[in-house]
């Protein structure tokens, strides 16, 4: 018999309630992007289970939970999404787990025109669920590092973080399934960051 927790509903389900771009209603999204919006990414599809198991190292992508082929495919369609709109992303930062790490990968490796993205791994997005991790160093030093993308001139482009449910949680007071983005942005000392457009579905 399978049990579920209720505190961990939200880790595997959207939030009711929230708004969610119609297919082909992405406008607002492309736009703020355009300005210099933040796209935060939850990584894309895995295998079924919650966290990871209990022989987790992070060093070993054998001992997490992995993207399934689903997630490849929803990977690549995030790629699309982006070039398909002419977006090319100034930076991809992506959380070490590799279920994040190969989302970025697939979507931003090859997009175009221009050279390859380099996928940078970067602590902060780390997941701290499970005790791992420390949540609010983590999510200062993201919070920070979005002040300083809000401070900087919109031509200067746009970064995309792939990262965990917990972090765009903590960052933004909002939940997401995987592989479901948000743009948002800096707007004042106090988290969350400001939420630019309905989120977006690949």
């Amino acid at each position: 018999m399978r049990l579920v927790a209720a505190p961990l509903v939200g880790l595997v389900c959207p939030a009711f309630g929230q708004q969610r771009a119609a297919p082909g209603q992405d406008r607002q999204a492309i736009a703020a992007l355009q300005s210099g919006g933040l796209a935060l990414i939850r990584h894309a599809i895995t295998f079924p289970g919650v966290g990871d198991p209990p022989n987790f190292r992070l060093d070993d992508c054998n001992t997490q939970r992995n993207l399934s082929r689903e997630g490849r495919e929803q990977s690549r369609a995030i790629g699309r999404w982006f070039s398909e709109r002419g977006l090319r992303p100034d930076r991809v930062r992506s959380s070490q787990w590799c279920r994040c790490l190969e989302t970025a990968q697939e979507a931003f490796r090859s997009i175009g025109p221009g050279p390859e993205i380099p996928i940078e791994p970067w602590p902060a997005l780390n997941s701290f669920f499970q005790g791992q991790g420390d949540r609010e160093r983590q999510l200062q030093q993201a919070f920070e590092a979005a002040r300083g993308l809000a401070q900087r001139p919109a031509a200067l482009g746009f970064e995309v973080w792939i990262t965990h449910q917990v972090t765009i949680t903590g960052l933004t007071g909002q939940s997401v399934a995987m592989g479901e983005m948000l743009v948002v942005s800096y707007d004042g000392p106090a988290r969350p960051l400001k939420l630019l457009a309905p989120a977006i579905a690949f």
